[in-house]
């Protein structure tokens, strides 16, 4: 966890620099701030039409997975949690110490990159690729979406989830 803050403190402050050296330099260049801008205008088009693919695949994943508010629904009130396997994992050897630590900051990474589910409220951990999660979300449908954002992680082998619902979360 420490690990992933420090890398998250050095990106942020590594972003800040290059922004600024971007600004200073585009000040200095006015034809080079055009095209900054005209890339950028570009870019955000990019991320927009990226956003509404991988909402699409999430949203096919989840179905896939039966990950949908109702199925997760079900399975929270007969056993209180929330449990799927990735096909191709079942009876794989176990994962190192190393992996596991990978695969916990890749997660958090996806949950931050999301805007509906909280780093600071659901906790992640994962001994030899099995992850557990806990914690609280505004719905059901979020609880879906982080198991199948854990499911996507390298080095996961399945994911139990008892995260809690807590409206106005």
């Amino acid at each position: 966890m420490r690990a992933f803050f420090n890398g998250l403190i050095l990106g942020i402050i590594f972003g800040v620099a290059a922004f600024w050296y971007i600004q200073k330099k585009a000040a200095e260049h006015p034809e080079a701030e055009q095209r900054y801008e005209q890339a950028a205008a570009e870019t955000a088009s990019n991320a927009g039409v990226t956003a509404h693919s991988m909402s699409d695949a999430l949203r096919a994943k989840l179905d896939t997975l039966d990950l949908n508010a109702g199925q997760v629904k079900d399975e929270l009130a007969r056993t209180g949690q929330v449990v799927r396997r990735k096909a191709q994992d079942i009876g794989a050897a176990a994962v190192n110490a190393a992996s596991d630590a990978r695969a916990v900051a890749e997660i958090k990474t996806k949950y931050a990159m999301d805007a509906s589910l909280s780093v600071w409220k659901i906790s992640v951990s994962c001994d030899q690729g099995h992850v557990k999660l806990s914690g609280t979300v505004a719905s059901p449908e979020d609880i879906g979406k982080a198991v199948a954002l854990a499911l996507e992680a390298h080095g996961v082998r399945d994911v139990t989830s008892t995260i809690k619902v807590k409206p106005n979360h």
